[in-house]
C-alpha cells in the first residue's frame, strides 16, 4: 500500500448560488461508504487526483443558506501554479453543482407535501458526486448486481491495491489511482481482489480513458439524448448506470426513465404506501407530480429517508439496503 503525506497548503473560496445546502450536498446518508472522504459537523474532506496528481481538499461552511460561502483548502506536494487551483476549483463547483439555478424546483416544494418535508432541512440541496466520470463508473461497476456491503469490500480492495493513502489536516484518506493501474493489471489480478466479471469491465473502461484523455470534456458539451446514446456505449454500463450518470455526474434533472428493482421498492413505500408497484405505474406518477424537476425531486426525498432512517431506524429500509 503506497502512502503519502501533503505538507503543503493553500486556501481558496467557494461561493455557491443561492440557497444553499452545505451539509445536504457534501454528505449523502444514501451513498455506500467509501474511504476517500469524510464528513462531520459542517466540514468536508475528501481526496483528489487531478491529472494524475493527488490532493487533498478540505471545505468548510463559512456561510448561511441564504449567503453561502465556503472556505476551501488545497494540500499538496510540490508546487501548485494559479491556474491548477483555478481549474480545481472550477472542476469541484462542476462536480457539486455549485452554481445551480433552483428557483423553480424550490417553488414546486413549495406545493408537494413530500418535496416540503424534504426540504425543511436541506434546501438548496445539490446534486452531486465528488467523482471524475472514470471513477463514478469505478462506484456505478461495484454497485452492480450485489448487496452494498459486498460494494464496501470490493471498493476498499481495489484503493488498498491500487490507491494511496494520503494524510493530511490530521485525516487519513485513499486516494484513486491513475487510470493506467488498472489497464496494466492482469484480469487475473483483478478478479484475484473478488470482482468476478467486473475485472473485465473495469479493464475495457481503463483502456477507453486511456485511448480519449479528453473524452470527458467531450461529454459534457452533448445533450442529454446525444450523451444517453455515447454512455450507454461505453462497457459496462446499462440502463440503471447510465441514469446516474446523466443525473449525478451531468446533472440532468429529468433524467428518471428506470427504476432498479430496490428503488422501485423504496418508492413503493413513499408514494403508494405498498411493497412492490409496477415500476411503469411508479414512473408515470413521478413525471406527472415534478415534471422536468423529477429526478432532483426524488433525490431530495430519497436523501430525507435516509437522514429519517439514520435518526430512527426504518425497519423495511434497512432490511433493504442489508450493509
Amino acid at each position: 500500500m503506497k502512502k503519502l503525506k501533503l505538507n503543503n497548503s493553500i486556501k481558496f473560496s467557494l461561493k455557491p448560488t443561492s440557497p444553499f445546502a452545505f451539509e445536504g450536498t457534501f454528505y449523502k446518508p444514501s451513498h455506500f461508504p467509501t474511504p476517500d472522504r469524510k464528513y462531520s459537523d459542517n466540514v468536508y474532506w475528501q481526496s483528489l487526483n487531478f491529472k494524475n496528481q493527488l490532493y487533498g481538499i478540505k471545505l468548510k461552511s463559512i456561510g448561511t443558506t441564504a449567503k453561502p460561502n465556503i472556505e476551501g483548502t488545497l494540500y499538496y506536494n510540490g508546487k501548485v501554479t494559479d491556474k491548477t487551483i483555478e481549474e480545481i476549483k472550477n472542476e469541484l463547483s462542476f462536480r457539486f453543482d455549485l452554481n445551480a439555478n433552483l428557483s423553480e424546483m424550490i417553488d414546486l416544494g413549495k406545493r408537494d407535501d413530500l418535496l416540503t418535508q424534504a426540504m425543511k432541512t436541506r434546501k438548496g440541496m445539490r446534486v452531486c458526486t465528488p467523482y471524475s466520470l472514470y471513477e463514478f463508473l469505478v462506484i456505478t461497476t461495484v454497485l452492480q448486481n450485489t448487496t452494498v456491503r459486498r460494494s464496501v469490500q470490493m471498493m476498499n480492495n481495489l484503493f488498498t491495491t491500487y490507491g494511496t493513502l494520503l494524510k493530511f489536516d490530521d485525516v487519513e484518506l485513499y486516494g484513486f489511482w491513475n487510470i493506467d493501474a488498472l489497464n496494466n493489471a492482469s484480469e487475473e489480478d483483478l478478479r484475484n481482489l473478488k470482482l468476478g466479471y467486473r475485472a473485465k469491465i473495469f479493464k475495457k473502461q481503463a483502456e477507453m480513458f486511456l485511448t480519449d484523455k479528453y473524452v470527458t470534456e467531450k461529454l459534457r458539451t452533448l445533450s442529454k439524448e446525444n450523451l444517453r446514446k455515447t454512455l450507454l456505449a461505453i462497457y459496462g454500463v446499462g440502463p440503471a448506470s447510465v441514469q446516474y450518470l446523466l443525473f449525478e455526474v451531468f446533472h440532468f434533472y429529468d433524467a428518471c426513465e428506470f427504476l432498479p428493482p430496490w428503488e422501485q421498492k423504496i418508492y413503493s413505500q413513499l408514494l403508494f404506501s405498498q411493497d412492490i408497484v409496477d415500476s411503469e405505474k411508479i414512473l408515470k406518477r413521478i413525471h406527472e407530480r415534478w415534471g422536468k424537476w423529477k429526478m432532483l425531486a426524488m433525490h431530495y426525498i430519497f436523501e430525507d429517508l435516509f437522514w429519517r432512517h439514520k435518526q430512527e431506524n426504518i425497519p423495511w429500509l434497512k432490511q433493504l439496503i442489508r450493509l
